[in-house]
């Protein structure tokens, strides 16, 4: 990513500001239902904190004192708290929940929204299967951090003061003197917490790789196998796999510290305090009410105390997380609409590509300075090496990337000054690589234009030679395809894809290797169907195929990121020495190696 991701984890100035950002973000939007929450967390602690209180009245009034008018009253009390203490915890989760679900939806529409925001240099850098690994467990961080602030640790600091308070009441001397241990408590938690913040983060980044490692092999699993590729990733995995483990044991370790920790610390000041007021009423004859009362309290605040400081580890652990998601969202997206760009307005399609640089590294550039004109209503043909530049021009005519120099200009009008989506809006677009999205055969005809009637994609389907496949499916057009249309042959997405550039019917339409997945009988029929499409458009072709670039206006013949040759079929063979004419001598109708250049 193009954020730095440090090593180090998260340092405490930094964990406040992922809190106040977090609360900042939802705390307002949701203040109706976290007051609701509170009060239903307050009347819980509260029962807690009088189950306690009573206790002093059940030893002295009912076993000391005999006082059996009091036995109902005090039964109906112990009920009565317990009942509000149930169903007030039950309407608190459900509140809790809904707010953590709503939570969630949020940042995912939000983080949905941003990366489509983002840049292609940010696509092509970050691997997506890790990308959606981190997303799916980050943004559970998020509602971590509620809920632990908001539940946890609000509830069990709650219970715990009312509970404290009946200490103090009962024994304020012997509560003061229990209470010394929290400070030793905050200091070896705080150490453990030091540790606890690197060793989480890197864990995060670990099971992200994994989890990207399992996405991307089952994605390119016909190419694991095609090159007997098991072996070496199972290798690979199983090292992937045991480095999380052992970071997740560590984790574990260090998390685990704290309960023993608590347990030692707690149980000491609750077993001193036992032997001091059992030993006091002994000797001293007082009534065992008050002390059964303060034992009480204080092994009722013993869960709470213990949940407080197991809260802070989880909240680290989900401080991690919820900074990796701040980290994506705050990633400003390289490519802007320029400040008083505009709407493109095509009037008639006329293309140039004006002393253009650009190079996908500042070290390597692909295109140097290269100049080419494409009137209205022409069919430019590209052809060219691997690495010629050619798939390039492509992505900048769309505006993927801005240029290091140079304009690329449509009726006059910087491509760099107008709106990116009034720009893509006027292109139709055909990849090398067919991709399909879920949804059914129409509804991916239809992402070219979603207000296309049926009627319209069906003839979209017809142009594109796919309409005989299309209704021999078990749903003709209403068949499901799931991810990337992997039920179909190559060819059948490719033309799905023509398909969807016909329906969108724009003035500038782009093929970039649009027939290479087809074979020959298929790739004839689009072709004729794709030259009526083209007529009255301005075209431009990628091909690797010079049996299919014959018929254009002109073809543009590229080498080492320039135009070296231009004008229509004839031309270009009258020239002695030419270099179209070489391709073609060399290999006649399929293909020399003119592939795209995409990786470029």
């Amino acid at each position: 990513m193009q954020a730095k991701r440090r090593e180090s984890g998260l340092g405490e100035t930094a964990s406040l500001a992922v809190l106040k950002r977090i609360f900042a973000e939802n705390f307002r939007h949701h203040l109706r239902t976290y007051l609701l929450a509170g009060l239903c967390l307050a009347l819980a602690s509260g029962a807690t904190a009088f189950l306690a209180f009573i206790v002093k009245d059940v030893v002295d009034e009912i076993f000391v004192r005999e006082n059996t008018a009091l036995i109902p009253i005090i039964a109906a009390a112990i009920f009565a708290a317990f009942a509000v203490r149930s169903l007030a915890g039950y309407f608190q989760a459900i509140l809790l929940a809904r707010v953590g679900n709503n939570v969630v939806a949020r940042y995912q529409r939000r983080i949905f929204a941003h990366l489509l925001a983002l840049d292609m240099r940010f696509h092509m850098s970050d691997r997506s299967g890790t990308l959606t690994a981190r997303i799916n467990t980050n943004i559970n961080g998020i509602r971590s951090v509620l809920n632990t602030a908001l539940v946890t640790v609000s509830r069990d600091i709650i219970t715990l003061l009312g509970l404290v308070g009946v200490m103090v009441y009962q024994e304020p001397g012997l509560t003061v003197a229990v209470l010394l241990v929290g400070p030793v408590l905050f200091f070896l938690l705080n150490r453990l917490m030091r540790r606890l913040r690197k060793e989480v983060r890197r864990n995060v980044g670990t099971v992200s790789s994994l989890f990207g490692t399992i996405q991307e092999t089952v994605q390119g699993i016909a190419v694991v196998k095609a090159f007997t590729m098991e072996p070496r990733l199972r290798e690979q995995f199983h090292q992937l796999n045991d480095k999380v483990e052992r970071q997740a044991n560590k984790v574990a370790r260090i998390s685990e510290r704290a309960s023993p920790i608590t347990d030692l610390i707690i149980g000491a000041a609750i077993a001193i305090a036992v032997w001091f007021t059992a030993t006091r009423s002994i000797a001293a004859g007082v009534p065992p009410g008050s002390m059964a009362s303060f034992i009480a309290a204080m092994l009722l605040a013993y869960e709470p105390a213990k949940k407080l400081a197991k809260s802070q580890i989880v909240l680290e652990k989900a401080i991690v997380n919820a900074r990796m998601v701040y980290e994506l969202l705050d990633l400003e997206p390289a490519q802007r609409d320029a400040v008083g760009s505009f709407d493109l307005v095509v009037r008639e399609g006329h293309i140039r590509f004006e002393d253009v640089w650009f190079g996908y590294g500042k070290e390597r550039p692909v295109l140097k300075g290269l100049t080419l004109d494409v009137p209205a209503g022409d069919t430019v043909a590209i052809i060219g090496r691997s690495g010629a530049g050619k798939s390039t021009l492509i992505t900048l005519l769309l505006r993927f990337f801005d240029l290091d120099g140079g304009r690329i200009l449509i009726d006059g009008q910087s491509v760099a000054e107008v709106t990116k989506s009034s720009l893509r809006s006027s292109i139709a677009y055909v990849s090398q690589h067919p991709y399909l999205f879920e949804g059914s055969v129409a509804d991916n005809i239809r992402h070219g234009r979603p207000d296309a009637t049926d009627e319209e994609v069906r003839e979209a389907a017809r142009l594109a030679n796919a309409d005989e496949f299309i209704s021999g499916l078990p749903e003709g057009y209403d068949t499901p395809l799931g991810e990337n249309g992997t039920s179909l042959s190559g060819g059948q997405r490719q033309r799905l894809s023509i398909a969807r550039a016909i329906v969108r019917n724009t003035p500038i339409l782009l093929l970039d290797e649009a027939t290479s997945a087809l074979d020959n009988e298929s790739e004839k029929r689009v072709q004729d169907a794709l030259e009526q499409v083209m007529k009255g458009r301005t075209t431009i072709v990628v091909a690797h195929r010079l049996s299919t670039v014959q018929n254009a206006d002109r073809i543009a013949v590229m080498e080492d990121g320039r135009v070296v040759e231009q004008g229509a079929h004839a031309e270009l063979m009258a020239v002695p020495n030419g270099l179209y004419r070489r391709y073609r001598q060399m290999r006649e109708g399929p293909a020399l190696d003119l592939a795209s250049d995409a990786a470029e």
